[in-house]
């Protein structure tokens, strides 16, 4: 009988069972080498993955209307992963392979966010996701949960995860009341060898627990998310018990060990080295979340002493991650002799037409939404300095967020209060061109689906939380040559990760040790009072915690909103009509060097 999908899942949501699909195919005899004497049957298996898809079908880039192109010649998108798939399943044998991902599938791209929030999957009679379409017509086996899974809300990911022919993984994805599997933990698959015992794979799929963090509003008592290392070592001997004669992890998560939010979780954000180091009995793991490309890590496992590998391919489509098992029969059953790994590039490939013929009208409608006009510029506006400027493109950013809460609270209590904002240079090539101003000139100013937040801070708080932001730096001395390619991203922090303060007046003396750099902070022309209340407008991500910003997730929160910032910023600019640095643009901080500015 054919598993009947829909009904599994719910059945899965409350008892937390595993998916156990059995590929009862005979591989080939190539493919197991037949005993003679004194010779050991012997199989090979592919495991292909990718991750971090971020809504990738094509080679396109939504916010340059064009081609996607890259100093590095990069190609993205899942119809080149669909070749480099077809291309191994060719060569190895479709039987004999496995197709995964780590997740991040559904948010990232304008196509994603379209077919979420303009014609949303959800409505009745909605569309079917293009993530799910393409990767549908790929043929994963299983994907893991990522955390941007998450950002449009738990019925959407539902949706999506109904419209998809295959499980979405999360084992440490757990229902708040009842502490078992909100999803499906596992899923087996058995691959039948000619006159000998299935080889029985495992996958289990981990997401990252900072979900708990960045997407609060819509997790918040509704599910919980343990750390990878503790549920692996619940489930890896369970899968083991059940027959697994591969483990295999998909995880969210990077290799690190580090966390992005500090100590606001006991559990680690990048924890996939410590999975394999810590947990027995574990092969290999797809690495996701931390975008990097990594062809093959080896890491030795503590109790056992086995080698674990590891691969992580970058981001976006551009690799195709390929674990090469070698199993051997001995004594009725099957173990892994050896595995390696390594990445496959998208660019060494052409899209595959099926997929091209696939989603091509949803593509069309998406590329015809984000070139809608909503106003016109009257000046160039651009992020390329904005690093390390106050550039009025980010300028537009936080007075759009300061009159959007202004006037959600102006019949409140806290009308009164002055509202100030914060915003990031996210892109280092942004631009809004002079003349007609169009949906994806504004959304590539702002990428990630955010929305508002306002909190209560106070002079002190906020002083604090610049001090924190302008360890972004790199110590500068006065008097030594600035090169700006080497000025930012100090500790390897990333430029989402430092934050323009709008409505304030400051120094940043980059001469001076981190944590002694804000001079000459004031407010409307007066040293900021440290007692004196603020309203601060903030995206989700920070509010809730993401960047370890001090006091900021622990403030008190006056209002929230679910509409995007981007929608907001399209919003304001059409109700304008023009788009005038005067009616936006503020000197509000600069760098200097023991007083001097560097610019």
């Amino acid at each position: 009988m054919p598993l009947n999908r829909r009904k599994f899942l719910e059945k899965s949501a409350v008892t937390g069972a595993g998916v156990a699909l059995a590929g009862a195919v005979g591989a080939p005899a190539a493919q197991a080498a037949e005993a003679g004497k004194g010779r050991k049957k012997r199989y090979s298996l592919t495991v292909m993955g990718t991750t971090d898809l971020h809504g990738h079908v094509f080679n396109w880039d939504y916010f340059k209307d064009a081609e996607y192109k890259d100093a590095a010649g990069n190609a993205q998108g899942l119809s080149r992963i669909s070749t480099l798939v077809n291309q191994v399943r060719a060569e190895k044998g479709r039987r004999n392979t496995l197709l995964l991902d780590a997740g991040d599938t559904i948010q990232g791209t304008p196509l994603t966010y379209y077919y979420a929030k303009v014609d949303p999957i959800t409505a009745k009679g909605g569309p079917v996701h293009p993530m799910a379409a393409a990767m549908n017509a790929i043929g994963y086996d299983a994907v893991a949960l990522g955390n941007h899974e998450f950002n449009y809300g738990i019925e959407t990911l539902r949706k999506f995860e109904e419209q998809c022919d295959f499980p979405l993984l999360g084992a440490n994805a757990l229902d708040a009341k009842t502490q078992k599997p909100a999803f499906p933990p596992y899923f087996i698959k058995k691959f039948c060898v000619q006159g000998a015992p299935p080889v029985k794979v495992a996958v289990l799929g981990l997401t990252n627990p900072g979900i708990a963090i960045w997407d609060k509003a819509y997790v918040q008592g509704k599910l919980t998310f343990p750390g990878l290392e503790e549920q692996a070592a619940k489930w890896v001997p369970k899968l083991r018990s059940m027959g697994a004669d591969v483990v295999i992890v998909s995880a969210h998560s990077g290799s690190s060990g580090t966390s992005s939010y500090g100590d606001q979780l006991p559990y680690v954000e990048n924890s996939a080295a410590l999975v394999a180091q810590q947990v027995p009995g574990i092969d290999a793991i797809l690495v996701g979340h931390a975008h990097v490309e990594i062809p093959e890590l080896k890491v030795t496992n503590t109790e056992t002493g086995k080698t674990v590998v590891l691969s992580e391919p970058l981001a976006y489509a551009e690799r195709l991650s390929l674990f090469d098992f070698e199993l051997v029969l001995e004594k009725g059953r099957w173990s892994v002799e050896s595995v390696s790994s390594k990445v496959l590039n998208s660019n060494s490939v052409a899209d595959d037409p099926k997929i091209t013929k696939l989603l091509k009208a949803d593509h069309d409608v998406v590329v015809a939404y984000v070139n809608q006009v909503v106003g016109t510029a009257t000046e160039t506006l651009t992020t390329v300095e904005a690093r390390y400027k106050d550039a009025p493109i980010i300028d537009l950013i936080t007075k759009v967020q300061e009159d959007v809460v202004r006037a959600a609270l102006a019949s409140t209590e806290y009308a009164s209060l002055p509202v100030i904002a914060q915003a990031s240079p996210f892109s280092r090539t942004s631009e809004i061109p002079a003349g007609e101003v169009t949906i994806r000139d504004l959304s590539s100013l702002y990428v990630y689906d955010n929305t508002l937040v306002a909190k209560l801070m106070t002079g002190a708080q906020l002083r604090a939380y610049l001090e924190y932001s302008a360890q972004y730096f790199v110590q500068t001395a006065a008097g030594a040559a600035v090169d700006v390619e080497k000025l930012t991203n100090a500790g390897n922090r990333p430029d989402y990760n430092y934050d323009y303060v709008s409505g304030l007046s400051y120094d940043i003396d980059i001469a001076q040790a981190a944590g002694s750099r804000i001079k000459n902070l004031t407010y409307n022309g007066a040293a900021l009072d440290d007692g004196q209340q603020f309203v601060f407008a903030v995206n989700n991500y920070r509010a809730n915690g993401g960047g370890a910003f001090p006091h900021v997730a622990s403030a008190t929160e006056l209002w929230s909103e679910s509409t995007e910032i981007r929608t907001r910023i399209a919003e304001w600019v059409t109700a304008k009509g023009v788009l005038d640095p005067k009616d936006f643009a503020s000197v509000d901080w600069r760098l200097t060097r023991d007083g001097t500015p560097v610019f």
